[in-house]
């Protein structure tokens, strides 16, 4: 009876070791982490800054786009509608050139703005129906540059 008694002990003493040993490893894996919770303040509420005047130069900066604005006739009212399309040439010192071209609509005050165009040699091309087709290539320097295009009647055909 001894020798049955003596494995069954041996048995739970083992058991309760492993227990009394895990519950020590969670204990001190979780330590630091309460400590590190507990001794950080939550940062503060910082308000956003106010807006100022000045505020619409920076934003131009972060999202550079040129503005075309088209009219046309004699008494330069905006022409609404007009498809726009800007292709310049993105130059590559080993491959081959990448022409690339991009078509924006004119908004009702004749206006199209065309997103991140590349500093260079460009060719805006205007065309509207009842209008005649413009395209000219200009040199943009500035980011934000603006263009204003003209647009005539055509000929009238008898």
């Amino acid at each position: 009876m001894s020798i049955g008694l003596n494995i069954s002990f041996r048995k739970v003493l083992c058991g309760a070791r492993t227990f009394i040993l895990g519950v020590a490893a969670l204990a001190c894996a979780g330590a630091p982490t309460v400590a590190q919770n507990a001794a950080a303040p939550p940062p503060p509420a910082v308000p956003p800054p106010a807006p100022k005047a000045d505020d619409s130069s920076a934003r131009a900066a972060a999202n550079p786009r040129i503005t075309i604005s088209v009219t046309g006739g004699e008494q330069s009212v905006p022409i609404e509608n007009a498809s726009v399309y800007v292709k310049y040439v993105e130059e590559h010192k080993i491959t081959k050139d990448k022409k690339l071209e991009l078509n924006v609509k004119t908004s009702r005050e004749g206006v199209a703005h065309v997103p991140n165009a590349a500093n260079g040699r460009v060719l805006i091309q205007v065309i509207a129906e009842g209008w005649k087709t413009f395209g000219r290539w200009y040199d943009i320097t500035d980011p934000n540059q603006e263009f204003k295009i003209h647009l005539e009647r055509p000929p009238k055909w008898y």
